[in-house]
């Protein structure tokens, strides 16, 4: 006999056994009423492993009574899509029923291969069904996006991983009822926390439990040794190239701008569970320092490098307590984006002014020809005057009015910064002859 995984044994076969999803399942929702098969239409499913994409494709098909064909990214070319084509017409030939054509991970199709099928769901020849774990809006034509209605759905929660689990262990016919295993409540949770929202997952963890169960007074049963067993090497769900590394590394980013310690410590933590390269962390801690600190704090800036080079000396775990330091005081140090806003400022003057001269007295003059051009001259030295301080001296491009990029902002160290910054425009403006107060 066949050996098929009790996932795949486990699939619901309906939508009353479907668990979960109900933000696209529930009463009166579009996806609902298509898998009661009311309004076919080309989707797209974008959700994580284990998140009941395959199953509710083939649900969709049953609900139209449509002939159904899967084909997986990963191992299907062009060639595969004309063969369901083929298919697909001699079915509505022959008894006019539509087909649906499932493409498994659509994102790893190019956008030749991505074509290839377009004509055909635009003439009605296919009903496309594309399941992807990664954002469509990134990994799939705006041609194909256009024509499919795209669902999201989201990992599983432990409860209803927990349900499905005593499902199959309880189902005589498709899963481990026969067994009659007896588990504990406290482990099963143990396995569905594991799991991390894949049912999959969780299946699989079961049915390998399962085998190494023990007979306790008679009777088969989970203990907890065998769940330690398969527990080892546990994962948390991370790409370290796809939307959920993205998203992670988003929200570590603003609970840090948010100053707000305790969820930035959780979003670090969770990447580096994840296996996420603690010295990526690291740059973009040193990005944080500037883009969101700043001035405000100029130590910021100095810790996250020290973070950083903490961790590449010392590596894993002690140089992720230097991650976890630097994290925590970024998150509580004072925040400023002036220096951001000055950059980028700056930036669109370089570009709209185009390449000025340096003025004459800014220009260096290490030799007597240069001299005698005049660079250099009328030039004031800072540190020979008041305070250290040529006021109304001009250091911008002739022909390009001045402009004032930093404008810091009145906490941490800015604040005293603004006020010298103050004091030193209204000299200037005094020299200049523009302030008779003062």
């Amino acid at each position: 006999m066949e050996y098929r995984p009790l996932a795949d044994r486990m699939r619901p076969r309906n939508l009353a056994e479907m668990v979960g999803q109900t933000h696209v399942l529930g009463g009166g929702q579009p996806l609902r009423a298509l898998l009661e098969g009311r309004g076919l239409h080309s989707l797209i499913l974008w959700g994580p492993p284990g998140s009941g994409k395959t199953t509710l494709a083939r649900l969709v098909a049953t609900g139209a009574d449509a002939e159904f064909i899967a084909l997986s990214a990963v191992l299907a070319g062009v060639k595969d899509v004309r063969s369901a084509v083929d298919q697909a017409r001699l079915v509505r030939s022959g008894d006019g029923r539509a087909t649906v054509l499932f493409l498994d991970e659509v994102h790893r199709f190019n956008k030749a291969q991505q074509d290839a099928f377009l004509p055909f769901v635009e003439d009605g020849t296919l009903v496309f069904i594309g399941a992807t774990t990664e954002n469509p809006s990134f990994a799939l034509n705006n041609a194909l996006l256009s024509r499919a209605r795209t669902y999201v759905l989201k990992p599983l929660d432990a409860g209803d991983i927990v349900k499905l689990l005593h499902r199959a262990l309880e189902d005589p016919e498709r899963g481990l009822g026969k067994a009659r295993l007896e588990a504990a409540p406290e482990l099963i949770r143990r396995l569905a926390d594991s799991a991390d929202g894949d049912a999959r997952r969780g299946y699989n963890l079961l049915e390998l439990a399962a085998e190494l169960s023990e007979q306790v007074n008679g009777r088969a049963t989970l203990t907890p040794g065998a769940i330690d067993s398969v527990l080892q090497g546990s994962y948390r769900r991370f790409d370290r190239q796809g939307d959920v590394f993205y998203d992670q590394i988003s929200a570590l980013h603003k609970s840090v701008r948010g100053s707000d310690p305790d969820a930035a410590l959780y979003w670090l933590v969770r990447m580096l569970d994840g296996g996420c390269d603690p010295l990526y962390i690291a740059r973009r801690l040193v990005r944080m320092a500037t883009e969101d600190i700043g001035n405000a704090d100029p130590r910021a800036l100095r810790l996250a490098l020290d973070a950083s080079e903490s961790y590449e000396r010392l590596g894993s775990p002690e140089g992720e307590l230097a991650l976890a330091q630097a994290t925590i005081f970024l998150a509580c140090a004072a925040k400023s984006n002036a220096v951001t806003k000055a950059m980028f400022a700056a930036t669109g003057d370089v570009k709209r002014y185009g390449s000025l001269d340096v003025p004459p007295h800014l220009r260096n003059a290490p030799t007597r020809l240069m001299k005698e051009l005049g660079h250099g001259e009328g030039y004031r030295y800072s540190h020979d005057e008041e305070g250290a301080f040529s006021a109304g001296q001009s250091y911008f491009p002739e022909g390009m009015p001045e402009q004032t990029y930093y404008r810091p902002v009145d906490r941490g160290l800015e604040q005293r910064i603004a006020e010298k910054l103050k004091r030193l425009r209204r000299l200037n403006r005094k020299a200049r002859g523009r302030d008779s107060t003062g």
